[in-house]
């Protein structure tokens, strides 16, 4: 008689990408450890709602605005990244009866076994290196496993799939493969998520770790700039790479218009020539909020999600899929709007037949082997 199915949270659980330290930790008062109310404060998730999601770990991202590619644009950039690793180092310490930080693959589970959240620390966006490859090692000290490439606009790493300005770099960077050689060193895991194709290209070829698209979706169902196609995908599971599907409502379901990322691009390209003051970084974060109430995002559901990891699956094969659903960062959808609805998600696949073998491979365990890649190229090298 074969075993009865798995609840969800029998799996071992994580999303590679939510943006809670940048979003949430950094405001006064807030508090990591009680449930917050999504309509009320607009976040989307917490401890109390990570329980109730069954979500095992996130990756925790550290996000800063691109602004001036200056050294001195550089070095505000880093010391704000810098700010918010401390900031969230402090929240994790205050609630280590609930949760920890995680530093190689096995810390996840680990600690799930010990009833507690996995937190891998992420850098979104690597303007906060500046021109200086040994901030890789700075961050990797401060926690960090993930580094993420770009965000909307170039910078010294590599070029952005949704700058207007059109290439850069062409890919990569000198810099940028500096940076990539740096992180196989390390252990740390290379996201190329928002990068271009060509970067992403690039980085297939020159990094001895697959890398991550931690919150990306399927450009051949959402013809979205920062999705990836086919021939992308093909090329990330050769390398044994994963793509993690964003649930970002404008690169989930195609819209005729992109009015929305022409606005933070446009938008962006202006904030390019500032620098990020305590008075300008007030200012960004209104304009941004006012661009993103102007131009809402499309309607979706949890049904047009399911449909891009079901894509995802028969392009690059279960082993190279996972979940990155951009919570805290614009992420969010009927049925999947924060960390609370993960278990919609295991539901409506089992309802289309998936197996438990195929939801753990999902979940977790797909992700939990580049983890292991990038920490056995480190120690090899």
């Amino acid at each position: 008689m074969p075993d009865a199915p798995r609840s969800h949270r029998d799996f071992f659980t994580i999303d590679t990408h939510i943006d809670t330290p940048t979003a949430s930790l950094m405001r006064e008062g807030w508090d990591f450890g009680a449930r917050h109310d999504r309509a009320t404060d607009r976040s989307q998730c917490d401890l109390p709602r990570m329980a109730e999601g069954g979500i095992d770990a996130l990756g925790f991202a550290v996000y800063v605005t691109q602004a001036i590619r200056t050294p001195r644009g550089h070095a505000l950039a880093h010391e704000i990244v810098c700010e918010t690793l401390e900031r969230t180092l402090a929240t994790v310490e205050r609630h280590a009866d609930r949760c920890a930080l995680a530093l190689c693959a096995e810390d996840g589970p680990r600690l799930k076994a010990e009833g507690k959240h996995a937190l891998y620390l992420a850098i979104e966006n690597s303007y906060s290196l500046g021109r200086d490859v040994g901030n890789v090692a700075k961050f990797h000290r401060l926690g960090v496993r993930l580094l993420g490439l770009n965000h909307i606009l170039h910078n010294e790493v590599a070029d952005s799939s949704t700058d207007p300005r059109g290439p850069e770099w062409g890919g990569l960077s000198p810099f940028g493969r500096e940076v990539v050689a740096e992180c196989n060193r390390l252990g740390i895991a290379l996201d190329a998520s928002h990068a271009s194709d060509d970067a992403l290209w690039d980085l297939l070829e020159c990094s001895r770790t697959p890398p991550l698209l931690t919150h990306t979706s399927c450009r051949a169902l959402c013809d979205h700039p920062r999705n990836i196609g086919d021939d992308l995908l093909r090329a990330l599971a050769a390398k044994g790479g994963v793509i993690q599907l964003n649930a970002l409502p404008i690169a989930v379901v195609h819209s005729k218009d992109q009015l929305l990322t022409e606005a933070l691009a446009d938008f962006s390209l202006r904030v390019g020539d500032v620098e990020l003051t305590p008075e300008s970084r007030a200012m960004i974060g209104a304009e941004w909020t006012r661009i993103e109430k102007q131009y809402e995002q499309p309607w979706c559901k949890l049904e047009d999600y399911v449909r891009h990891i079901e894509h995802a699956v028969a392009v690059a094969g279960i082993n190279h899929v996972g979940i990155g659903c951009d919570f805290d960062g614009g992420g969010g959808l009927e049925g999947l709007n924060e960390v609370s609805d993960y278990p919609n998600i295991t539901a409506a696949l089992r309802a289309r037949g998936w197996t438990d073998e195929a939801l753990a491979k999902l979940w977790g365990q797909n992700t939990l082997r580049v983890l292991r890649a990038c920490e056995a190229a480190a120690a090899t090298r």
